[in-house]
C-alpha cells in the first residue's frame, strides 16, 4: 500500500517565515537580559558567535532535507542514516522539545494578552492552543499564510524599534566590553545557540515544500541571515539605552528599551510585537511537531493510527495528539517557568545531524542525491559535532539530566514496543558493510522513490 503524501503548498515566503518566526521569539524578546547578566556588553559577540556556529548544522540539515524531503525532518534523517533506534530517540525527543517550547510560547503569549484584556493566563493560552490546532488541521497553506502575516508584521515592528533606537544609542554603555571569563562566555553562547534551533521546524515540513531543492536551503539561509542582523542591531539598541542593572534583571528587554526612548507608546507597540513573535513561534511549533508522530507512525515506531490523513489532507490525528499534549503542559507548567529542560537535547540532535551527513555521504548509496550539498565537507560537519560537544556541558546539569531521561525512555520504547515491528537498517550499515552483511536495500529503494517524485536531474 502506497503511503499518502502531504500536499506541497509551501513556497519560499512560507519557508522563510517558518524558519525565522521561532528564532525571533524568546531569542530577542526574552533572552537579552539573561545573556547580558552572564557576560555584559560582550552579549553582542555571543549572539554573533552562536549564529556562526549554527551554520554547519543549517547546511547539513539543508542537504539532508533536499535529499529526503519527508515529514518528520530530523527524525527521518537520523532514522535513515543511523537506524531506527536513533530515529526513535530523535523522533520522540524532538517532538517533546518542540511541544514544550510551543506550550511555553503560548503561556508567554497569554501573559502578554492579559495585560490588555485582564483575563487569566492559562485559559487564554488554552484557547490559543486550540485555535492554532484547528488552523493546522485545515491545511498547511492556511498555516503558512498566517505565519507570513505574523512574521512580516513582526519584522516591521523590529525595524521601527531598531531605526529609532540607534539614534538614542549611547556608546559608553559598551565599556568595558568584556566583564567575565571564558567559561561565562561559552555558557552565554550555549544559551543563545538554543534560540537558533528554531530552524529545526523548517525541515519538519519539508514534504510540503514545493521545489525543496531550491526553496529549502534558500529559505533557511535567508532566515538565519536576517535573524543574525536583527539580533545584533537589536542588542546594540537594548544595551545602549538601558542601565546595566535594569537590563540584567528584566524579562521584557525590548519593551523596557522602547519605553526608555519612546515612552508608553514604545512599550505598547513592542508588547504587540512580542505577541506577534510568540504567535509565530507557537504556530510554527505546533505544525512542525505534529509531523513527528505522522512520520514515526508510517515507520511502525508508534501506532499506525497516527499516519492517516484527514479531510483536509493533513495529519489530523497527529495534530490532535500534539495539541492535546500542549494543552496538558499549559495546565501543569508554571507561567513563570522557562522551557530550558530540552535545550541540551536539541544541541545533541544538531550534533547528530552533522554526523548524519557524514554517514550518508560515506555510505556511497547511489540514490543519495541531495539538491543542495554542504560546502567544505567534512570539516564543517566536524565543527558542528564539536560545537555540540563543547556547548552541552555549559548549559548546566539539569538540562543534561532531562535529556538523558528522554534518551532512556526512547530506548526502552524502541526495545519493548518498536523493535519487533521494524525490519529496517540505516545507512550506517552501508558504511560498515565490509564488516558484515547487515546492509539494508530498503533505504536505497526509498531514496530512489524520492528521486522519481522530484524528477531526475542530469
Amino acid at each position: 500500500m502506497v503511503e499518502e503524501r502531504l500536499k506541497k503548498h509551501l513556497r519560499l515566503p512560507a519557508v522563510f517565515a517558518f524558519g525565522i518566526g521561532p528564532m525571533l521569539s524568546s531569542g530577542i524578546f526574552l533572552l537579552p537580559g539573561m545573556v547580558y547578566s552572564k557576560v555584559g556588553p560582550a552579549a553582542i559577540l555571543a549572539y554573533l558567535v552562536a549564529g556562526l556556529l549554527i551554520v554547519p548544522s543549517l547546511l547539513s540539515k539543508a542537504e539532508l532535507a533536499t535529499a529526503m524531503p519527508r515529514a518528520g525532518g530530523t527524525y527521518y534523517f537520523l532514522d535513515r542514516s543511523m537506524g531506527p533506534m536513533i530515529g526513535t530517540i530523535a523522533g520522540l525527543g524532538t517532538w517533546l522539545a518542540l511541544t514544550f517550547k510551543s506550550a511555553f510560547d503560548l503561556i508567554g503569549l497569554g501573559a502578554y494578552l492579559v495585560l490588555f484584556l485582564a483575563l487569566p493566563v492559562k485559559p487564554v493560552a488554552l484557547a490559543l492552543c486550540v485555535a492554532f490546532g484547528v488552523l493546522s488541521i485545515t491545511g498547511v497553506k492556511n498555516v503558512g499564510r498566517l505565519q507570513g502575516v505574523l512574521v512580516a508584521s513582526l519584522l516591521g515592528f523590529l525595524t521601527f524599534f531598531i531605526a529609532r533606537g540607534l539614534f538614542a544609542a549611547d556608546a559608553t554603555q559598551f565599556q568595558p566590553f568584556f566583564t567575565k571569563g571564558t567559561s561565562s562566555f561559552l555558557g552565554a553562547i550555549g544559551f543563545v545557540y538554543v534560540g537558533f534551533t528554531g530552524l529545526t521546524k523548517v525541515a519538519s515540513v519539508a514534504e510540503e515544500v514545493d521545489n525543496p531543492d531550491r526553496i529549502l536551503p534558500l529559505g533557511m539561509l535567508v532566515a538565519l541571515g536576517v535573524t543574525i542582523v536583527v539580533y545584533l542591531l537589536g542588542m546594540i539598541v537594548i544595551i545602549s539605552v538601558l542601565p546595566a542593572d535594569s537590563l540584567a534583571q528584566t524579562l521584557t528587554p525590548i519593551a523596557d528599551a522602547a519605553g526608555n526612548f519612546m515612552g508608553e507608546f514604545g512599550v505598547i507597540i513592542m508588547s504587540i510585537a512580542a505577541l506577534l513573535a510568540f504567535s509565530a513561534s507557537a504556530n510554527a511549533g505546533l505544525t512542525s511537531a505534529s509531523r513527528y508522530p505522522l512520520a514515526m507512525s508510517r515507520d511502525n515506531l508508534i501506532a499506525e493510527y497516527f499516519k492517516r490523513l484527514g479531510r483536509f489532507h493533513t495529519p489530523t490525528r497527529s495534530i490532535i495528539l500534539t495539541t492535546g499534549f500542549m494543552a496538558v503542559l499549559i495546565l501543569i507548567l508554571s507561567p513563570e517557568g522557562i522551557a530550558k529542560l530540552a535545550s541540551a537535547f536539541q544541541i545533541m540532535i544538531f550534533g547528530l545531524i552533522n554526523l548524519a551527513v557524514i554517514v550518508m555521504r560515506e555510505s556511497k548509496i547511489a540514490s543519495y542525491d541531495p539538491g543542495f550539498r554542504s560546502v567544505l565537507y567534512p570539516w564543517l560537519q566536524i565543527i558542528g559535532i564539536l560545537t555540540a560537544v563543547v556547548l552541552i556541558p555549559e548549559l548546566g546539569i539539569l538540562p543534561v539530566i532531562s535529556s538523558g531521561a528522554v534518551v532512556l525512555f526512547a530506548v526502552l520504547w524502541y526495545i519493548y514496543y518498536a523493535q519487533k515491528r521494524v525490519r529496517r537498517g540505516g545507512a550506517m550499515f552501508q558504511v560498515f558493510q565490509r564488516l558484515g552483511q547487515s546492509a539494508s536495500p530498503q533505504l536505497d529503494q526509498e531514496l530512489r522513490q524520492i528521486l522519481r517524485e522530484k524528477g531526475l536531474r542530469k
